[in-house]
């Protein structure tokens, strides 16, 4: 990571109470080794990686955004775990309001904005800050650092200050009768003492432009413009409530933006599950395989005579490893300011890339090194005889390999959905048990069973029609394919204030034993 990078990430279980307009409690880990989702990525910050500015300096926001302030930091305290700080909130509606929301659960997190000055190259995806300064502080509702607690939010009592008793003496006036006997003490009669109430928010009932009214159909609209065209102010009041619809008045009913992302690319890699995996190898872009050049043998032996002899030989077969990559340049302002589905987004469709890629090198591996099949025709009873002849002549070629995964183009599927025998009669798609008993294939499904081998739809294989290597037969111990994981790497780009992310991986693959274990299919 460059310097001067500039992060945000959350902290959650917020707390607060209404008695000192006061926020408190833990605003960052630090020392822990605790991973946070950063705008940057994964980030931990190591011990004593973040700079504290004075306090008062440092200002309290809500959900980030510098138009609106809550407060002021009035303390920090660094403890083992992590930061711990203190808030003054504002007595500003949008303070009382972010109090309240925490009281009640809404808003349960903080969330800091950092400089970042320097840190350690990235392991595993997680960056290691090991220097950097906090910038501000934020009230946020979604938190992402589980450790970090608000433990207190306070707000301001209120006063409660006591009528003052005024006292009234009366004095009689010239024209006042006296009125004697009067006892020496009246009392005066009880009166209940006025409940007093801590400040709350106050309630405002929405307010509407114009006045609601029931649906109504078009005579009675025409009855009404009639009758307002006559001066009753009841009729115009209808129509204008009728008028008041989105094509006159937009109100709230703007255009949303799902993140519901419409694609036409594929997911998966079918030709895969024809083959053997292994993990690759630690390092090295090649690597051999032995092979058996001569075999011996054994023969029947009369006594008294020598055995039979034959040498052993072997060769090897040398596999190469390749790198499958893809890269995506995208602004800072993108990834800062997108939703956060953006990035699950644009990572899934290069996932989805990468998948493309190597199973497409699978399959042009079976159409390089595989064994053209007998030449047969594009009919069911072609696709039988391939089957037949093939499956055969692999294991005799293999020395005892079954090839009995068939990986077929989107086309032969389709054929074989609609092969029938000569009633007209299904072989592969019939409802529950098929006629004939020679396999099970469904539009709605990709796998099935074809004359006893398992049937595996590759959308990847690019050749149209029933034509050559449209169809592979695959002795699974013949083909294998050796892959590292995927590796992630996100690079700034300083010149551009731009990210690059590139996902790359190694595979190698080996069709071995001379390729006798994939059969290709072959129009006559």
């Amino acid at each position: 990571m460059s310097d001067l990078t500039y992060l945000t990430f959350e902290a959650s279980g917020l707390t607060a109470s209404m008695d000192t307009r006061e926020i408190t409690g833990k605003i960052v880990p630090m020392g822990t080794g605790e991973v946070g989702n950063t705008s940057a990525g994964p980030v931990i910050f190591e011990r004593d990686s973040i700079d504290l500015p004075e306090a008062k300096s440092v200002r309290l926001l809500a959900q980030h955004d510098i138009k609106q302030p809550l407060g002021r930091a009035q303390s920090f305290e660094v403890k083992e775990d992590g930061i711990y700080a203190t808030f003054k909130v504002s007595r500003s509606s949008k303070g009382t309001d972010y109090l309240l929301m925490a009281q009640e659960g809404l808003v349960t997190g903080l969330s800091v904005g950092v400089e970042v000055k320097a840190s350690k190259p990235s392991r595993n995806g997680v960056i290691y800050v090991t220097s950097s300064i906090l910038k501000e502080v934020s009230a946020v509702t979604e938190p992402a650092f589980k450790s970090a607690q608000i433990t207190n939010i306070a707000a301001e009592e209120t006063e409660v200050v006591e009528s003052e008793v005024v006292e009234q003496t009366n004095t009689p006036t010239e024209s006042e009768a006296v009125v004697e006997n009067t006892p020496d003490t009246v009392a005066a009669p009880e009166v209940e003492a006025t409940a007093v109430e801590a400040a709350r928010p106050t309630v405002t009932a929405k307010v509407y432009a114009t006045e609601r009214v029931a649906p109504i159909t078009s005579g009675q609209y025409l009855d009404a413009q009639i009758k307002a065209a006559l001066g009753d102010d009841d009729a115009r009041r209808i129509i204008r409530a009728a008028d008041d619809s989105i094509s006159t008045n937009t109100g709230l009913t703007l255009p949303g933006h799902l993140q519901q992302f419409t694609t036409t690319t594929f997911t998966g890699r079918p030709a895969f599950e024809a083959v053997t995996r292994q993990a690759l190898p630690d390092s090295s872009m090649s690597f051999t395989i032995p092979k058996l050049g001569t075999a011996p043998t054994v023969a029947e032996t009369a006594e008294a005579t020598a055995p039979s002899e034959t040498g052993m030989t072997s060769t090897y077969d040398t596999v190469t490893v390749k790198q499958y990559s893809g890269l995506n340049r995208i602004s800072t302002i993108l990834l800062d300011r997108s939703s956060p589905a953006f990035m699950e987004l644009l990572m899934q469709e290069m996932r989805k890339a990468y998948e493309k890629a190597t199973d497409a090198a699978l399959i042009a591996a079976f159409t390089a090194s595989g064994t053209a099949a007998t030449g047969t025709a594009a009919t069911a009873a072609g696709l039988q005889s391939f089957i037949a002849t093939e499956a055969a002549a692999a294991y005799k070629a293999t020395g005892g390999n079954y090839a009995n995964k068939l990986v077929a183009s989107t086309d032969q599927w389709a054929a074989i959905n609609g092969y029938v025998d000569g009633a007209s009669r299904p072989l592969y798609s019939a409802q529950g048990q098929t006629q004939n008993a020679s396999g099970a294939v469904v539009p709605t499904s990709v796998v099935g069973n074809v004359l006893g081998t398992s049937l595996i739809v590759d959308h990847n294989i690019s050749v149209s029609g029933i034509v050559d290597e449209s169809a592979f037969l695959v002795a699974p111990e013949s083909v294998y394919v050796w892959e590292s994981p995927q590796t992630t790497l996100r690079v700034n780009v300083l010149t551009t204030s731009e990210v690059e992310i590139c996902l790359y991986g190694y595979m190698a693959i080996g069709v071995l034993k001379g390729g006798a274990g994939v059969r290709r299919y072959n129009l006559a």
